[in-house]
């Protein structure tokens, strides 16, 4: 988001200057839960005070993931550069602001159980080592068209295709909407265009610093919601919600830089990519399986992450081909990247961001040289042929995923044991209730047959 002044008084003199300038009656606090989920409450502009004092209480027990009820109390603490008039207007005239939220104890403790406080302190530890994260998102997403109830049927508004234009693509007008209530917000918009499957989107935003790129998604996903429900359309960044056809990703494309020089670019080396891209790249592959419950947190997130679709099931790395987890996009000099593609838009993305930045600095930190790259379609090779270029896969399920995630001290490490506990248990409970449901795959196969 747009940062407003550089320090606090400044900042809240301009807010309050906003808030009497344009109209604005409500304020809308917003936070993350553990899952993702964004959670609000709105607060009337006469409790400005109080919101910028840091003294707005709620029930933590009530939130996935928080706190226990006999230690519910919890404060949240708006980050004022986030302040934000939501771009559209309402019935009456007025207008409405949004910050978003860390979550603190009531000892004035940075909360463990905060997603947005995750990613803050390993961005710390970055900082630390004297590197500041950037990150780029491409997330996709699917419009559905709904019934006369204004629930989501599994029909696809349109037949188009990547890169199709209207009349094929029913959705370019939506794109519009959307990328103009983004702007509204404070984004760069870079491109949208039709993606591979009928139905499909996706709409491109300038890279920022992880903190910001991280609210980023999470303001993207609601506006891309609420914009398609103004059209009469339902969108869903459900990673696989049709059999058949491309699942919805978002890879991160990520650099780290020292000052204003990004480091993983060396013009001394024939790749043009520097020993700490090579190193967080290893330390990207040797991680990969203990974060990919966090990165693909859903039982769905594997009907995406299998062979076929461009899905990086693959454990490699490549400048040059899209089938590996890792591909180093071509350009070089600032815009020197490394892309990571298995995360889907359904993870909660302050604890994507962290991880993968755990798994990098783990790379820098330890010299971890990854392997050769695979510059071949890694989908064309048989089973031998990967064993032999030492190329594993991702886990396959989220229970797999979720059993790596367990043995990973790193991962756990900069979830902290309240969130890693918390999300583990959720998962395995939604993983135990999916086994013993009876799917309608099993009927057509087994109901006659037997």
């Amino acid at each position: 988001m747009q940062k407003i002044l550089d320090t606090r008084d400044e900042q809240i003199r301009c807010i309050k200057r906003i808030i009497e300038e344009k109209n604005v009656r409500f304020i809308v606090l917003q936070l993350a839960d553990i899952l993702g989920s964004v959670k609000s409450t709105t607060l009337p502009v006469n409790q400005i005070d109080k919101i910028l004092n840091n003294e707005i209480m709620f029930d933590g027990s009530s939130i996935d993931g928080f706190t226990r009820i006999e230690e519910s109390d919890m404060y949240l603490y708006p980050d004022l550069s986030t302040f934000v008039l939501f771009p559209w207007p309402t019935h009456n005239g007025y207008t409405v602001a949004r910050m978003i939220c860390d979550v603190y104890t009531p000892n004035g403790e940075p909360f463990e159980g905060c997603p947005r406080n995750v990613l803050k302190k390993a961005l710390k530890k970055a900082c630390d080592m004297g590197y500041t994260f950037y990150v780029g998102p491409e997330p996709e997403f699917y419009m559905f068209n709904v019934d006369e109830k204004g629930n989501p049927v599994l029909e696809n508004n349109d037949k188009a295709g990547y890169f199709d234009m209207a009349p094929m693509d029913k959705g370019e007008s939506v794109r519009e909407a959307i990328t103009i209530a983004l702007e509204g917000f404070g984004f760069e918009v870079e491109a949208s265009h039709h993606e591979g499957g009928p139905g499909q989107h996706e709409i491109d935003f300038k890279y920022a610093d992880a903190l910001t790129t991280a609210d980023n998604i999470m303001t993207f996903k609601y506006v891309v919601k609420k914009i398609a429900d103004d059209f009469g359309l339902f969108a869903t960044f459900m990673p696989k919600p049709v059999e058949g056809i491309a699942g919805s990703g978002m890879h991160l494309n990520m650099s780290l830089f020292e000052g204003k020089e990004n480091i993983f670019y060396d013009k001394n080396k024939e790749n043009g990519l520097s020993d700490e891209a090579m190193y967080f790249i290893g330390g990207l592959l040797k991680n990969a399986k203990g974060f990919a419950a966090i990165t693909n947190p859903l039982i769905n997130s594997y009907k995406r992450l299998t062979n076929g679709f461009e899905a990086p099931v693959n454990i490699a790395w490549s400048e040059k081909n899209r089938s590996p987890l890792v591909r180093v996009p071509a350009k070089r000099g600032l815009s020197t990247r490394v892309e990571l593609r298995n995360p889907d838009p359904s993870c909660n993305p302050y604890l994507a961001l962290a991880i993968a930045l755990t798994a990098g600095l783990d790379g820098i930190a330890n010299k971890i040289v990854p392997p050769q790259p695979i510059n071949r379609n890694i989908y064309e090779m048989g089973f031998e042929e990967r064993q032999q270029n030492h190329i594993e896969s991702l886990p396959k399920n989220i229970y797999e995923a979720l059993m790596e995630l367990s043995s990973n001290d790193l991962i756990k490490g900069a979830l902290g044991s309240h969130i890693t506990n918390k999300f583990t248990t959720a998962k395995f409970e939604e993983w135990k209730d999916y086994t013993m449901k009876v799917h309608e795959w099993e009927i057509d196969q087994y109901l006659r047959a037997y």
